[in-house]
């Protein structure tokens, strides 16, 4: 069963803190054909699944004395709900893979291995704005916990063919993006509706607009302002498109169900204009019937967008010839060659910098000038704060009032005043 967002951190701050160090662990590691064994949990499905099977396969095939086991545990928040009972257990994996936001909690609670001693981790040649200390502030003084994997920003989509037909021009700023949005909706007599412009109602998106509107989630003396009265412009606006102009689709389901079902709409023609992952990318061009363009999202007062996707993180109790192990696979998967036929397979944005001399070199992002925008938004990338409330403040309080407030009729100033109001109080 899918956990409820205020399930999810209570029960992991209860498992941590019922689970003893160490219990339930085997000291040894796992042997299979005398190869240390390391389990890796990831959360991935389709074409990108494939292809990081297919890396793993080869990682394996490689050498002889490590055996990488990949095991699927469903989306981003399955898989953490998956990992907090594994730890409760004794019996969680060496390697897993977390979303971004969760990562300062992991740390406090104490379960994640610390990283700085594995071959040179914190010298390895990552790029800026990917890598822990360039994707928070204030992880300056942190212990290394995280690597980056898959890692993506919001950007937009446009059907090229629409857009071709209709002499529009992508958006640089929001009210751009409401008046394309009010051109390319079209209404047929039957009910039916060409949307101008659909984005999940989720937390990642309007973190971006948030940066666009001049703000910030967490001020840097803590308080937690939710970007004051950018938080509740960058909320206003999707109101306004959705329910005053209705330009704009609320798509239905939660989660990553919203993000499938808006990718669906947008193949089939029936959105003009997207925010999506860069992560489908590679994905959107190959099922799509009309030329997929990207484009950086639009601006309020500034250019703005936030990071996303996982880091690898390892067990702190797993056996130490494991976490030998894994971090060997973990540094091979960020090696140039691995990075490149990751990035280049789905769309996520290449980690090593390396890698994105030779893709720039080699000609890749003039044969796909997609990947370059995506690549190329990191210059205005805003870090998150290393705060460990932020996932909370994510999943039990700011997604499900962003969800109720679009689909509902609430005061942006009042719905985000609570939202302040519930995000101060303890955890």
């Amino acid at each position: 069963m899918i956990p409820s967002r205020r399930d999810l951190l209570g029960g992991l701050a209860a498992s941590f803190v019922s689970a003893p160090a160490g219990c339930g662990r085997p000291a040894r590691p796992v042997r299979e054909g005398g190869r240390v064994v390391v389990t890796f949990w990831y959360a991935f499905g389709d074409l990108i699944r494939k292809a990081l099977l297919d890396l793993v396969a080869q990682f394996n095939a490689s050498q002889d004395r490590i055996l990488v086991r990949a095991v699927h545990q469903g989306d981003y928040y399955e898989a953490l709900a998956k990992l907090r009972t594994a730890i409760a257990a004794g019996a969680a994996p060496t390697l897993s893979h977390v979303v971004l936001e969760v990562l300062p909690y992991l740390a406090r609670a104490g379960v994640l291995e610390p990283l700085d001693g594995y071959n040179q981790a914190p010298a390895l040649p990552f790029v800026a704005a990917l890598e822990q200390r360039g994707s928070f502030t204030g992880a300056a003084g942190q212990p290394l916990y995280g690597i980056p994997f898959n890692r993506s920003t919001p950007i937009a989509y446009v059907n090229g063919a629409i857009f071709e037909a209709e002499n529009a021009r992508v958006p640089e700023t929001w009210e751009e993006l409401a008046a394309v949005a009010r051109r390319l909706t079209r209404r047929a007599p039957g009910g039916e509706v060409r949307w101008g412009f659909e984005v999940p109602i989720s937390w990642w998106y309007w973190v971006a607009m948030v940066g666009q509107a001049g703000g910030r989630i967490i001020e840097p003396g803590g308080r937690v302002s939710l970007g004051d009265s950018a938080g509740e412009a960058a909320l206003r606006f999707w109101q306004r498109l959705v329910r005053e102009e209705r330009v704009m689709r609320p798509p239905p389901g939660r989660d990553y169900q919203a993000w499938q079902s808006t990718n669906e709409s947008f193949l089939r023609g029936r959105i003009a204009m997207m925010w999506s992952s860069t992560a489908y990318v590679r994905y959107l061009e190959k099922s799509a019937t009309f030329p997929v363009l990207a484009a950086p999202l639009p601006r309020s007062e500034r250019f703005a967008v936030p990071t996303g996707g996982t880091m690898f993180v390892m067990m702190r109790d797993a056996p130490e010839e494991e976490k030998l192990a894994g971090w060997r696979f973990v540094s091979w998967m960020c090696e140039p060659e691995q990075t490149i036929t990751w990035s280049t397979r789905t769309g996520y944005l290449p980690v090593n910098r390396a890698a994105v001399t030779r893709l720039s070199d080699e000609g890749w992002y003039g044969r796909h000038p997609n990947d370059r925008v995506a690549y190329d938004q990191l210059g205005v990338v805003e870090p998150w704060p290393w705060a460990t409330d932020l996932f909370r403040i994510e999943r039990d309080i700011v997604e499900p009032l962003l969800e109720d407030a679009v689909a509902g009729d609430r005061d942006a100033h009042d719905v985000m005043q609570q939202a302040r109001l519930e995000a101060a109080a303890p955890g």
